[in-house]
């Protein structure tokens, strides 16, 4: 059964939210008990003349309560934020931090390219931008992880363990697995806990510090010395130490009951995703066998442990604090006959799935939008987060139908600026002539050459591979300087404007690029709910509404009523129709920045009003799909392939 990518979106924020309140609870437990230690210290004294002990106790003290509750959220909390704010860049920082090597697109490692294959077609399958991948080379257990905040900033990382013991399809499973995360928005939470567990741990941090510091000084003070700041730093130095441990203790029971769940839900979706429930049954039962099983021997692999496909540390209190369920629980739920059997050699397979031909004739891509236009609005809503086998077939005919030269291009940095070029080139003869004037002013000699070099094949491209095409040149994209980006960003808006008119292709590509590469050259933030309401963002809803109603060309009386019928729909019966000169590619720009802060049951209302907007003629052009697939995915709602004759009903 198909899961609801809107309904896990809500999920995970209904996780987050539980998260913080756990959080806060386990500040308010450790200033709980700094208080009770502190209020036990102060109440000790000895009399001046007996030297006898004495207790006076003042259990309540709103002032000391005031201090220690701010001082332990001040510290506590600013670490968390501390930890969330050094990992705002993203996948890439955490996979850096563990010791991942970024893959090369255009690599010539056959182990390398064979994974990279597979999270290529698993993106193109999802309809979401091709996440680079980081291996970690020194670690021979296997395992995975995704890590981002969005697909935007979203990367993949493998253990070299990984990539040489599975098989293809044992990859594929896991990277499905690791690609639902992606999807279902797990990723930011897992972030998130990150941040909750480095402030909990910190305490005890301090603690260990202020330890060391005092019995360091004791061995320099004088054995008659009467200055008790030694005595007094043991102290704080070891309860902080204990409630930094329970914290931790609570903290890691936070972060188990978070994941376990999610990872059962992310097997089946890997299953629903490959339709071959041993692929990722058969990297469960290897890990089971293998002598490294799926252990991350990296010292930061404690705080991430729960961001990896098998259990990534081992520790005494597994069944308590195991952020994965048991690995025979995941195998029985996928196998149901296993018998408790290891997988223990390695299978070795080609670049290519077995029994799979590349197709025939000029483009398997033909057709990309065809299966939307037959199709009612829930049957395409109902394909978001979801991907099928027939997408992943899709997606490897389409890579096998790209003409060689455009794929090894579209790897590396020069090609892929020279293929997003070749793509922007009007079929009109004279914006051509103009815009094959501006490039050798512009773009860099070498991506020029290499794009003369390109024309005629992308000029003999199915319109139907573009958006595929555009997803697969952004790892390559990513790994531009600064100043290259710069220049490439600058070179394609001038493309755009060198025949006076902006296509609603031009600025979807524009939109596409944009939305998947600033955050990681100007470090744009990724989407937040910030609307809980349609009442302040009528005017962005007019203005989305407006333009699709101008990308359908249906009759007018025809496009009121398709009008009228989406705003009925979202309960704004009241909205305009505005011609589409006054709303302008520009403020539709802006209009969907302002709804891509809706919550996920708002975009599900949201983005079902657009797709019968524009099916409301029961035609759907080529260009109309990719302007739908553009506002869902500046949305943060990854659209897959809309296959051709797809009963998506089925």
């Amino acid at each position: 059964m198909a899961s609801d990518f809107f309904e896990l979106q809500e999920g995970a924020r209904r996780n987050t939210k539980r998260l913080v309140s756990l959080f806060g609870l386990a500040v308010v437990g450790m200033a709980g008990l700094f208080y009770f230690t502190a209020v036990i210290l102060m109440g000790y004294s000895q009399d001046p003349q007996t030297g006898a002990t004495v207790w006076q106790i003042r259990w309540v003290d709103p002032f000391l309560m005031l201090q220690i509750g701010v001082a332990t959220a001040v510290v506590v909390g600013g670490a968390s934020l501390y930890r969330i704010s050094s990992l705002s860049g993203g996948g890439r920082v955490v996979a850096e931090g563990m010791g991942g090597t970024l893959l090369h697109a255009n690599t010539s490692d056959p182990v390398e390219k064979r994974v990279l294959n597979v999270v290529e077609e698993m993106a193109i399958a999802s309809g979401m931008p091709t996440p680079p991948v980081y291996m970690m080379k020194q670690e021979p257990g296997i395992n995975a992880f995704a890590a981002g905040f969005s697909p935007s900033d979203a990367v993949v990382g493998v253990t070299r363990g990984c990539v040489e013991n599975l098989s293809r399809d044992e990859l594929q499973g896991v990277i499905a697995h690791e690609f639902s995360h992606i999807l279902n928005g797990d990723m930011r939470l897992n972030i998130r806990l990150m941040g909750v567990l480095f402030g909990i741990l910190v305490v005890g941090l301090i603690g260990n510090i202020l330890l060391r510091s005092s019995l360091y000084g004791s061995a320099f003070r004088s054995r008659n010395s009467r200055d008790n700041s030694t005595q007094v730093l043991l102290i704080i130095g070891g309860v902080m130490m204990a409630v930094g441990f329970i914290g931790t203790l609570v903290g890691n029971l936070i972060k188990a009951s978070v994941s376990r769940q999610r990872e059962f839900l992310a097997d089946a979706s890997a299953v629903q995703f490959t339709r071959n429930p041993s692929g990722i049954a058969g990297a469960l039962k290897k890990i089971g066998g293998f002598e490294g099983g799926s252990d991350i021997l990296d010292p930061h692999a404690s705080e991430s442990s729960h961001m990896f496909f098998g259990r990534a540390v081992s520790s005494g209190f597994n069944s308590l604090f195991a952020t994965h369920p048991p690995l025979p629980e995941r195998i029985r739920r996928l196998d149901p006959s296993w018998q408790g059997e290891a997988a223990v050699s390695a299978s070795r397979e080609g670049s290519r799935r077995r029994g799979e031909a590349a197709p025939q004739g000029s483009s398997a891509a033909a057709g990309l939008a065809m299966g939307f236009s037959a199709q009612p609005a829930e049957h395409a809503l109902a394909q978001i987060g979801n991907v099928t086998e027939d997408h992943l077939q899709y997606a490897h005919q389409l890579i096998e139908s790209l003409p060689e030269s455009i794929i090894e291009a579209a790897h590396e940095p020069y090609g892929a600026r020279a293929v997003i070029y070749g793509l922007l080139l009007n079929r009109d003869p004279e914006a051509r002539a103009r815009q094959l004037e501006l490039l050798p002013l512009s773009a860099e000699p070498g991506v020029w050459q290499v794009m003369r070099g390109l024309e005629e094949a992308i000029s003999g491209l199915d319109e139907g591979v573009r958006l595929p095409l555009i997803d697969l040149t952004l790892p390559a994209l990513r790994e531009l300087s600064p100043d290259q980006y710069q220049n490439f960003t600058a070179v394609v808006a001038a493309l755009v404007k060198a025949d006076d008119q902006i296509s609603l292709f031009e600025w979807t590509l524009q939109k596409i690029l944009l939305t998947h590469l600033s955050p990681f050259f100007d470090g744009a933030r990724p989407n937040r709910v910030r609307f809980s309401g349609l009442g302040r963002l009528h005017q962005p809803i007019e203005a989305v509404f407006s333009a699709l109603v101008t990308a359908s060309g249906s009759p007018d009386e025809l496009s009121q009523r398709a009008f009228v019928e989406a705003t009925q729909i979202l309960g704004l019966p009241g909205l305009r129709r505005i011609p589409f000169q006054e709303v302008g590619l520009q403020g539709l720009d802006s209009a969907l920045d302002d709804l891509a802060g809706l919550t996920p049951a708002l975009k599900r209302g949201f983005l079902f009003s657009c797709a019968r907007l524009i099916s409301a003629d029961e035609e759907v052009t080529l260009e109309e799909a990719e302007l739908f697939r553009a506002i869902a995915d500046t949305l943060g709602c990854p659209v897959p392939p809309l296959l051709p004759g797809q009963d998506l009903a089925a």
